[in-house]
């Protein structure tokens, strides 16, 4: 079993993951750049006392983090509490094909879903991640990384709404009943789900417009993933658990 940590900018996710890349259990923290490596090793010490996993159960250790802060935390954390120092993606050959991309490298969420979708799902493969930021990105029929987009995830496009009016009020995520809205809070609901699935529906359209041949899957993952991408046109199948299976594969594939 492997203990794999995905850090995005707003959560973090911590998997437990057993030899048959089954998530045995995994929980959520804040992704806090202040937090100390003492504290991360607290916290990461009670999610051990809560699955009832011991240190010892553990071949290995894993970090994917696009906060660079945190990324020195979480290693120093994990030595604490382990002995040992964790991987972390982008100091090492993941073995994906990132030719097309200037400089060969991208962010370690990117790449972490591009292996795990390049081993797990037909090809050509389109990513949607739907986080802080909502990314799409194309794995090509031969397992090559060619690129994506960036958008606003909803929840920053809410922060952003609400901070930017005066009478706009914070609101939960979800999904109204029609998308013609008869007030303020349901208009507000559907102009950030039904409109981050219409934008990354007209994304995907331009993707399959440019790829040579069209996608063999899409596969949707990320905090909102379940949320909005149910309410997009193009079938997606949903993999909540995309990042952490990747982490594990990328282990196992450093290990041979």
């Amino acid at each position: 079993m492997i203990f794999a940590v995905d850090t995005g900018n707003t959560h973090t996710v911590l998997g437990f993951v057993d030899d048959d890349m089954k998530i045995v259990k995994s929980y959520r923290l804040a992704t806090d750049i202040k937090e100390t490596d003492s504290g991360y090793a607290i916290k990461i010490n009670q999610i051990f006392k809560l699955s009832g996993i011991t240190i010892d159960e553990i071949e290995g250790m894993i970090i994917s983090s696009v906060a660079p802060a945190v990324t020195k935390s979480l290693k120093k954390a994990l030595k604490i509490l382990s002995g040992k120092d964790p991987l972390v993606v982008g100091t090492f050959s993941s073995g994906l094909d990132m030719s097309a991309i200037p400089g060969g490298m991208i962010a370690p969420d990117l790449e972490v879903a591009a292996v795990a979708a390049k081993s797990l799902y037909p090809l050509p493969c389109i990513i949607v991640d739907m986080g802080t930021a909502t990314t799409i990105t194309v794995v090509d029929k031969s397992g090559a990384y060619i690129g994506g987009a960036i958008l606003p995830g909803a929840g920053t496009a809410l922060n952003a709404l609400v901070s930017g009016t005066s009478l706009l009020p914070d609101i939960d995520i979800v999904a109204p009943q029609k998308a013609i809205a008869v007030e303020t809070t349901t208009s507000m609901q559907s102009g950030l789900v039904y409109g981050s699935a219409g934008a990354i529906d007209g994304i995907i359209d331009h993707f399959i417009e440019e790829m040579k041949e069209p996608p063999a899957s899409i596969v949707c993952t990320g905090g909102l993933g379940k949320l909005i991408g149910r309410h997009c046109r193009h079938d997606m199948i949903l993999d909540d658990d995309l990042l952490l299976k990747g982490l594990f594969l990328l282990f196992k594939s450093f290990q041979k």
